[in-house]
């Protein structure tokens, strides 16, 4: 073979390996890149906050009334979060029309709250006051208030949801009236044997209250919501001082008693308040714990 024969020859075999190499290499690499741009990239629905369905039940536990859409709150809130919807207020008409047609019937409406939450409300629990604010909505749409019963629960099964707001924590029941009349009966007696007493410090005249001051608040105002009891509020001093000025005192503190009650929902013209000044101690004004003891507003119903 003769060297320009040869010659050509690699010139040919290095052309086709060349375009070997070329070919394997970057028709692979262009493939892929092209797959890249045809590939499928699935991005996940944001999840939907579910509002859970609830119903009214009777007092066998039979279900009367199924409504599509819960009633929700923010965290740590008592105000109904939206209007609610057409839905729910439709039910609520309909368990309207069936208390009016049962006239034996009352309703039980009981709040729940988690441990996460904090209670901003004048109530002992968050449930209590969820369950208060869905009966002035009731209130408002001609459901007498004394037709419904209202609790507080704790239970940390409640729904929450990213934006902090709280689904499924009001639940509604049927019972009969005489049942719950009896058991209010029963509480407002325990009432009327130990009232709620306030205590306050020397020329103090408000005060915050605790928790168990105001659930026992919370049962008077049953008392008087259903079974039409008045409320008697006496104000008390010590015998520092002058006496005329601790009529005065004692009065105060009945009137910020008063003032109190009427912001839970007790209407003034139920509220009788007097005062009694120094003259009826309950321990003796010789010791400091027995003046401490005789610095208090008695709220009582009769």
């Amino acid at each position: 073979m003769s060297k320009k024969t040869s010659y050509l020859l690699g010139i040919i075999l290095t052309i086709i390996i060349g375009t070997f190499f070329y070919w394997k290499l970057c028709c692979t690499c262009n493939c892929n890149k092209k797959e890249k741009r045809n590939k499928t990239v699935l991005i996940p629905e944001p999840k939907q906050t579910i509002l859970a369905p609830f119903g009214i039940k009777e007092v066998n536990d039979e279900l009367l009334l199924k409504m599509g859409q819960g009633i929700s709150f923010d965290k740590s809130n008592c105000i109904v979060t939206d209007s609610l919807s057409k839905d729910l207020n439709n039910g609520i008409i309909k368990l309207k029309e069936y208390l009016d047609a049962n006239g034996k019937k009352r309703f039980n409406v009981t709040g729940y709250y988690n441990n996460d939450e904090e209670n901003k409300s004048v109530y002992p629990n968050l449930g209590l006051a969820r369950a208060n604010s869905v009966k002035n909505h009731m209130d408002s749409v001609g459901i007498p208030t004394r037709l419904i019963n209202t609790f507080g629960a704790l239970n940390d099964k409640v729904d929450v949801n990213s934006k902090n707001n709280i689904y499924n924590a009001v639940n509604f029941h049927i019972v009969d009236e005489n049942k719950a009349n009896n058991a209010l009966k029963q509480a407002c007696e325990a009432l009327k044997a130990e009232p709620l007493v306030l205590y306050f410090t020397s020329s103090q005249v408000n005060i915050n209250l605790t928790e168990v001051q105001k659930e026992k608040l919370s049962k008077m105002y049953n008392c008087i919501d259903k079974l039409g009891a008045n409320v008697k509020v006496t104000g008390h001093t010590d015998n520092t001082g002058n006496p005329d000025y601790n009529i005065i005192l004692g009065q105060r503190r009945a009137d910020f008693a008063k003032e109190y009650l009427i912001q839970n929902g007790i209407p003034s013209n139920k509220i009788n308040t007097n005062s009694e000044g120094q003259e009826d101690p309950i321990e003796n004004n010789a010791t400091s714990q027995g003046r401490k003891k005789n610095r208090r507003t008695v709220i009582t119903i009769n």
